[in-house]
C-alpha cells in the first residue's frame, strides 16, 4: 500500500458515500441518490476521513529512496484531512447557512450536472426530484442540531439564503420556479411525472425557506457576524493550507492596498484625463462598451475565451485537446452575484464551464464588458479552467485525490489571480478601460484580505489608513470601504460582504495565493538565470497538482 493508493481509495469511498462528489467527478452517471445532509450522513463522511488517517499512519516510515511524489501526496492527504476534521469537530457543519456553497446549493447543482439528452437520462432526474424533500429534511435536522448546541449562523446569512430559495421557487418573479423550468425540455410523455415531482421539490424548497426565515432566523437572533480569532484561524487553514500570522497578513494587505490604489489613480487618468478613479469608472459605465442581454454577453465572453486560448497556445502554454473545451453559461436564478467556474469531469465528458450571474435577476440586463474581461481570464483561460483541466488531464501521473478532493482554495484562486496579472504582463489588457477593470479586481482582492480578517477579528483600522482610522471594523464599515475603493455594483457589493461573513478565511486566499505564485516564479527565474523559460515553467507548474501555501512557493522555485 502506498500513499497514492490510500489517497485514491479515499476519493472512491467519498464518491460512493456522496453523490455530489461522484457527480462532480463524472462517476456513476446513472446515480439517482441525493447527498445525505443529516447529522448522521455528515458524521459518516467525517468517519471516512478518520479511517484514511489511520491507514496513512500505518504506513512504514519513508526511507532515503522514497518517491518524492508519494511523499507529496501523503503530506497533502494528511494536511487536508486534519484541516477538515478540525473544522468538523468545531461544529461548522451545524451552522452551514450562507449565500455561497451551502449544502442546499449542492442539491440544486447536482441537477445541473445530470445528462438529459435521452429518455433514460430523465429517470434518475425523476428520482432525485422526488427525494429532494427528504434531503432538505436532513439538512434541516443538521441545522436544528446546531440550534440545540447554540451553534448558529448570523441572522443575515439566514436572510440571504432564504431570499435565494425564494428565487428558486419562482415566487419573486411570478414564474413556475427553477425545477419546473429544468424539466420543461423533457419529452412530452414523461412530463406529467416530472412536472409533479418538480412541483413537490419546489414546495419542499418553499417549506424549508419558511422554516429558515422564521424558526431558524428567530433562534439566530443575536448571533454575531464575527467568528473570532480561533474559528477564523481554523477556517483559514482549511482554505489556505497554512497557519497564518493574521496580524502580519493584514499589515501586508494594507501595503498592497496603497500600491494598487496608486496604479488605479494613474490608470484613471488614462481613461479620462484629470479624472478620479470613481469618475473614470462612472465614465466607463456610461460610455464604455456594453452588451445587451445575458445570452449575448455569454457569447461575447466565449469569443474572448477562445481568443485567449489561440493567443496563448504555443507561446506561453500548450493548450491542446480537452483543455481547449470550456463553455460560458448563464448562472441559474438564485445564485450568488459573483461569476464562478465548475471544472470538467474526470473523463472530460462534461467540459469545464464558466457561469455569468444575473446581478439584477434580468436576462435582458446590460453588461459592461470592461468590468468582466479580466474576470473571464480568471475564471476561464489562463485561469481556473486551464489549471483545473490540466490537473484533471494529469490525474494518472499525480493521483485522483491531488486533483479533486485535495484542491486548496488559495492555490487555485492564487493561480487565477496570477493569470489575470499574466494577461496584463503579456499585453492583453492595454486598453485603459480593461486595465482599469483588472486593477479594480486587484484592489477588490486586496480589500478582501483587509476586511475579511478585520470583520471577523473586529480589529482596529490602522492610524495610517485613508478610511476611518482608529475605528473597529464592522460589516457596515467594510461595505463602505469596498464601495469607495473596489467600485463594485451594488448587488455584487452586498453579495461579496455576505460571502466574506459566511465563509471566513476563504476570500484572503486570492491575494495570498497570487503572492506565493509570483514569489515562486521569481525564485525560479533567479535560480535559472538566462535559462529560465516561462512557458516551460508554466507547464511544469500546471502539472504539479494541489499544494497548500506552506509548500507552494518552495515547490514553484524548484521547477
Amino acid at each position: 500500500m502506498t500513499p497514492r493508493r490510500i489517497a485514491d481509495d479515499h476519493v472512491a469511498r467519498v464518491a460512493a458515500h456522496d453523490p455530489a462528489t461522484s457527480a462532480l467527478l463524472g462517476l456513476a452517471p446513472g446515480d439517482d441518490r441525493l447527498p445525505d445532509l443529516s447529522p448522521d450522513g455528515i458524521e459518516r463522511e467525517a468517519g471516512l476521513a478518520r479511517e484514511t488517517l489511520v491507514r496513512l499512519d500505518a504506513l512504514p516510515g519513508a526511507g532515503p529512496d522514497a518517491d518524492p511524489a508519494e511523499l507529496a501526496c501523503a503530506r497533502l492527504l494528511r494536511e487536508r484531512l486534519e484541516a477538515e476534521l478540525r473544522v468538523h469537530e468545531a461544529g461548522e457543519h451545524l451552522r452551514a447557512v450562507r449565500n455561497l456553497n451551502a449544502p442546499v446549493h449542492q442539491l440544486r447543482n447536482l441537477f445541473t450536472m445530470m445528462p438529459t439528452g435521452t429518455d433514460e437520462d430523465w429517470a434518475p432526474v425523476l428520482v432525485r426530484l422526488r427525494d429532494l424533500p427528504a434531503a432538505l429534511d436532513g439538512y434541516r435536522a443538521t441545522l436544528a442540531a446546531g440550534v440545540g448546541r447554540g451553534l448558529l449562523a448570523a441572522p443575515r446569512q439566514a436572510d440571504v439564503l432564504a431570499a435565494q430559495l425564494t428565487a428558486w421557487t419562482g415566487e419573486a418573479a411570478g414564474g413556475p420556479g427553477w425545477f419546473a423550468e429544468f424539466v420543461a425540455p423533457a419529452p412530452q410523455r414523461l412530463r406529467p411525472e416530472l412536472d409533479a415531482a418538480a412541483g413537490g421539490a419546489t414546495a419542499a424548497v418553499a417549506a424549508f425557506r419558511d422554516w429558515l426565515r422564521d424558526d431558524y432566523r428567530s433562534a439566530a437572533q443575536g448571533t454575531p457576524d464575527a467568528v473570532g480569532r480561533e474559528r477564523y484561524q481554523a477556517l483559514a487553514r482549511l482554505f489556505t493550507g497554512a497557519d497564518l500570522d493574521l496580524d502580519q497578513t493584514s499589515d501586508w494587505a494594507w501595503e498592497e492596498f496603497h500600491r494598487v490604489w496608486a496604479q488605479l489613480r494613474a490608470e484613471a487618468d488614462r481613461v479620462l484625463p484629470g479624472a478620479t478613479v470613481q469618475q473614470a469608472r462612472a465614465h466607463l459605465d456610461r460610455h464604455g462598451h456594453t452588451v445587451q442581454g445575458a445570452e449575448r454577453m455569454c457569447a461575447w465572453l466565449q469569443e474572448l475565451t477562445e481568443a485567449a486560448i489561440d493567443g496563448l497556445d504555443g507561446r506561453h502554454f500548450d493548450i491542446t485537446g480537452p483543455l481547449r473545451q470550456v463553455e460560458t453559461r448563464v448562472a441559474p436564478a438564485g445564485s450568488a452575484a459573483a461569476p464562478h467556474y465548475r471544472g470538467p469531469s474526470l473523463d472530460f465528458s462534461r467540459p469545464g464551464c464558466t457561469y455569468l450571474p444575473l446581478a439584477n435577476g434580468d436576462a435582458q440586463e446590460r453588461f459592461r464588458s470592461w468590468r468582466l474581461v479580466s474576470t473571464w481570464y480568471h475564471e476561464g483561460v489562463p485561469g481556473h479552467h486551464l489549471q483545473l483541466a490540466s490537473w484533471t488531464a494529469a490525474a494518472e501521473q499525480l493521483s485522483r485525490y491531488q486533483v479533486t478532493l485535495g484542491k486548496i482554495s488559495a492555490n487555485v484562486e492564487g493561480w487565477a489571480l496570477y493569470a489575470e496579472r499574466l494577461m496584463d504582463e503579456l499585453g492583453f489588457l492595454t486598453d485603459p478601460g480593461r486595465r482599469l477593470g483588472y486593477l479594480g479586481k486587484q484592489m477588490m482582492r486586496t480589500v478582501r484580505v483587509i476586511i475579511d480578517i478585520g470583520m471577523h477579528l473586529e480589529s482596529t483600522i490602522p492610524a495610517g489608513s485613508p478610511f476611518h482610522p482608529g475605528e473597529r471594523w464592522t460589516p457596515e464599515l467594510a461595505t463602505a470601504f469596498m464601495a469607495d475603493y473596489a467600485g463594485l455594483p451594488p448587488a455584487l457589493l452586498e453579495s461579496e460582504i455576505l460571502r466574506y461573513l459566511g465563509r471566513p478565511g476563504q476570500a484572503i486566499g486570492y491575494k495570498l495565493g497570487e503572492r506565493a505564485w509570483l514569489a515562486g516564479r521569481e525564485a525560479a527565474r533567479h535560480r535559472q538565470g538566462a535559462d529560465f523559460d516561462l512557458k516551460r515553467w508554466h507547464m511544469l507548474a500546471l502539472r504539479q497538482g494541489s499544494l497548500g501555501l506552506d509548500d507552494l512557493e518552495a515547490a514553484l522555485a524548484l521547477l
